[in-house]
């Protein structure tokens, strides 16, 4: 009995310090609902109507027209006039063919400007041959036009070089994006295939269809001087004889 008396006088005391199963349970419960009420208070998504996402347009600018013509991929070297009949658009060869719009303008400003220096070449093989001049005064039985340029004087020679060489480089800033600014060998995108703006008679038309028309008769006379030209040059190289002299004037 005194042992039970002394064991019970022990343990009595002791469960004060012994977790309690109810105060765990408490504890859990607690946690439990704090865990509950965080749950609760977090928002709540509220179903919203469905987003249809809309296709964005694409609004693609239009073509800008330059002296009333458009770039149009559909057409021999993109609608630029110059197809003449009885041949209308005339390229065996296929140089136009799958390029891109800066190489057809690249290839109509060679086109053009080597049409009007054949122009110039084919009067200058005429007037340069038969008529007075400064390097040969009067005499107008001189030497053939293959064969000037090297009898004329350097301090003449000097004016006319740069002269041309000034006019190529006011032709390069008007038509062709600057080195370094762009990429090489390209022309601006508003600039018109041959037109530098130099037209000190007013001869350029307004409406769009007559210079077309009249874009193609340069381009028809420019081609026609080429062809002038080499001959005039082939023709000289054969005989050694001018061209009027060739024809018996």
């Amino acid at each position: 009995m005194m042992k039970l008396a002394i064991l019970a006088a022990i343990i009595g005391p002791t469960t004060a310090f012994a977790p309690s199963a109810s105060i765990g349970a408490f504890s859990t419960a607690l946690h439990m609902t704090d865990e509950t009420t965080a749950t609760i208070e977090e928002p709540v998504a509220v179903a919203a109507a469905p987003i249809v996402e809309e296709t964005p347009i694409l609004l693609v600018p239009a073509a800008v027209a330059i002296n009333g013509w458009s770039a149009d991929a559909d057409l021999p070297c993109y609608g630029l006039p110059g197809a003449i009949s009885p041949l209308g658009f005339f390229d065996p060869l296929g140089f136009s063919k799958d390029t891109d719009l800066n190489t057809v303008k690249r290839l109509r400003e060679a086109e053009i400007m080597h049409g009007r220096v054949s122009m110039m070449a084919a009067v200058g093989y005429l007037i340069g041959e038969s008529t007075p001049t400064i390097t040969y005064g009067m005499d107008v039985h001189h030497t053939i036009a293959n064969n000037q340029l090297p009898e004329v004087p350097w301090i003449v020679l000097f004016p006319f070089f740069l002269a041309i060489n000034i006019a190529e480089a006011l032709r390069a800033a008007t038509g062709w994006v600057t080195p370094g600014l762009g990429p090489l060998f390209t022309l601006r995108g508003k600039y018109y295939p041959g037109d530098i703006g130099f037209d000190p008679f007013g001869l350029k038309p307004k409406d769009a269809k007559d210079f077309a028309n009249m874009q193609t008769k340069e381009l028809s006379n420019g081609r026609l001087a080429m062809l002038a030209a080499a001959g005039m040059c082939a023709q000289e190289l054969v005989n050694g004889q001018g061209i009027l002299e060739n024809l018996g004037f």
